[in-house]
Protein backbone atom coordinates (compact mmCIF):
# COMPACT_ATOMS: atom_id res chain seq x y z
CA UNK A 1 0.00 0.00 0.00
CA UNK A 2 1.21 3.50 -0.74
CA UNK A 3 2.09 5.76 2.21
CA UNK A 4 -0.37 8.43 1.05
CA UNK A 5 -3.21 5.90 0.90
CA UNK A 6 -3.16 5.45 4.66
CA UNK A 7 -3.76 9.15 5.15
CA UNK A 8 -6.62 9.08 2.67
CA UNK A 9 -8.28 6.13 4.43
CA UNK A 10 -7.92 7.77 7.83
CA UNK A 11 -9.31 11.03 6.47
CA UNK A 12 -12.27 9.24 4.91
CA UNK A 13 -12.94 7.41 8.19
CA UNK A 14 -12.84 10.67 10.15
CA UNK A 15 -15.16 12.39 7.68
CA UNK A 16 -17.57 9.46 7.83
CA UNK A 17 -17.55 9.54 11.64
CA UNK A 18 -18.42 13.23 11.50
CA UNK A 19 -21.27 12.54 9.11
CA UNK A 20 -22.50 9.70 11.32
CA UNK A 21 -22.54 12.01 14.34
CA UNK A 22 -24.73 14.48 12.44
CA UNK A 23 -26.97 11.62 11.27
CA UNK A 24 -27.41 10.28 14.80
CA UNK A 25 -28.27 13.78 16.07
CA UNK A 26 -30.97 14.14 13.42
CA UNK A 27 -32.24 10.65 14.16
CA UNK A 28 -32.49 11.40 17.87
CA UNK A 29 -34.53 14.46 16.92
CA UNK A 30 -36.93 12.18 15.02
CA UNK A 31 -36.94 9.74 17.93
CA UNK A 32 -37.94 12.53 20.28
CA UNK A 33 -40.48 14.15 17.92
CA UNK A 34 -41.89 11.00 16.31
CA UNK A 35 -45.64 11.31 16.05
CA UNK A 36 -46.35 7.60 16.52
CA UNK A 37 -44.74 4.65 18.23
CA UNK A 38 -43.79 2.92 14.94
CA UNK A 39 -41.95 6.07 13.83
CA UNK A 40 -39.97 6.04 17.04
CA UNK A 41 -39.11 2.37 16.66
CA UNK A 42 -37.86 2.97 13.12
CA UNK A 43 -35.77 5.89 14.39
CA UNK A 44 -34.32 3.70 17.14
CA UNK A 45 -33.52 1.05 14.54
CA UNK A 46 -31.77 3.71 12.47
CA UNK A 47 -29.75 4.82 15.51
CA UNK A 48 -28.54 1.24 15.89
CA UNK A 49 -27.63 1.07 12.17
CA UNK A 50 -25.70 4.32 12.48
CA UNK A 51 -23.92 2.94 15.54
CA UNK A 52 -22.92 -0.12 13.52
CA UNK A 53 -21.50 2.20 10.86
CA UNK A 54 -19.65 4.12 13.56
CA UNK A 55 -18.13 0.89 14.85
CA UNK A 56 -17.03 0.05 11.31
CA UNK A 57 -15.38 3.45 10.81
CA UNK A 58 -13.73 3.19 14.22
CA UNK A 59 -12.40 -0.23 13.25
CA UNK A 60 -10.87 1.25 10.10
CA UNK A 61 -9.20 3.98 12.14
CA UNK A 62 -7.82 1.80 14.92
CA UNK A 63 -7.37 -1.55 13.22
CA UNK A 64 -8.98 -3.38 16.15
CA UNK A 65 -10.91 -6.04 14.25
CA UNK A 66 -12.63 -7.49 17.32
CA UNK A 67 -15.01 -4.52 17.19
CA UNK A 68 -16.57 -6.03 14.07
CA UNK A 69 -17.81 -8.90 16.22
CA UNK A 70 -19.56 -6.39 18.45
CA UNK A 71 -21.13 -4.77 15.38
CA UNK A 72 -22.38 -8.15 14.16
CA UNK A 73 -23.92 -8.99 17.53
CA UNK A 74 -25.53 -5.55 17.72
CA UNK A 75 -26.98 -5.99 14.22
CA UNK A 76 -28.49 -9.37 15.15
CA UNK A 77 -30.01 -8.05 18.38
CA UNK A 78 -31.48 -5.00 16.64
CA UNK A 79 -32.91 -7.17 13.87
CA UNK A 80 -34.58 -9.49 16.38
CA UNK A 81 -35.96 -6.53 18.32
CA UNK A 82 -37.41 -4.99 15.17
CA UNK A 83 -39.03 -8.27 14.15
CA UNK A 84 -40.47 -8.70 17.65
CA UNK A 85 -41.91 -5.20 17.59
CA UNK A 86 -43.41 -5.76 14.14
CA UNK A 87 -45.11 -8.94 15.33
CA UNK A 88 -46.37 -7.14 18.44
CA UNK A 89 -47.67 -4.21 16.45
CA UNK A 90 -49.35 -6.53 13.93
CA UNK A 91 -51.13 -8.30 16.77
CA UNK A 92 -52.35 -5.01 18.25
CA UNK A 93 -53.51 -3.62 14.89
CA UNK A 94 -55.98 -6.49 14.35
Amino acid sequence: MFPDAVGIVESAALISIGMLVVAVALTFWRLWRGPDLPDRVVALDLVAAILIGFIGAFTVLTGVEIMLNAATVLALIVFLGTVAFARYFERIAK
